[in-house]
């Protein structure tokens, strides 16, 4: 198993990014997401520090698409998944259901058990 180093909340903004795909993956539009799925209120700014480093961690990558008047002429910069980004989340899922099947007392009432 690598070494992901790959926080709750960086996974949480990861699984958001593959949920909304290509073209909806930026900062604004994974913020409401979280805000959407959890009821939690989130800064655009943690948003952007967590995709930073999730792009310095090579988890994430982006490229700005899509300039349009009504942001200014600004473009959007949009996220993807990287192979390796799969992979962390992948092996952070299977870490957790296997957590998740030695822990008997929930595991059974979950569903979980072999």
């Amino acid at each position: 198993m690598i070494e992901t180093r790959l926080g709750d909340f960086e996974e949480t903004v990861m699984l958001i990014v593959g949920i909304l795909g290509d073209a909806e993956a930026y900062a604004f539009r994974i913020a409401k997401a979280f805000e959407q799925r959890t009821g939690r209120s989130i800064s655009i700014g943690a948003v952007h520090s967590t995709l930073d480093r999730l792009e310095t961690k090579g988890f994430v990558r982006s490229s700005l698409k899509n300039a349009t008047s009504e942001r200014g002429d600004r473009k959007k910069r949009i996220f993807v998944i990287t192979a390796l980004g799969k992979r962390v989340l992948k092996e952070s899922m299977e870490f957790k259901v296997q957590l998740w099947k030695e822990y008997p007392a929930f595991a059974g009432k979950l569903g979980l058990t072999e």
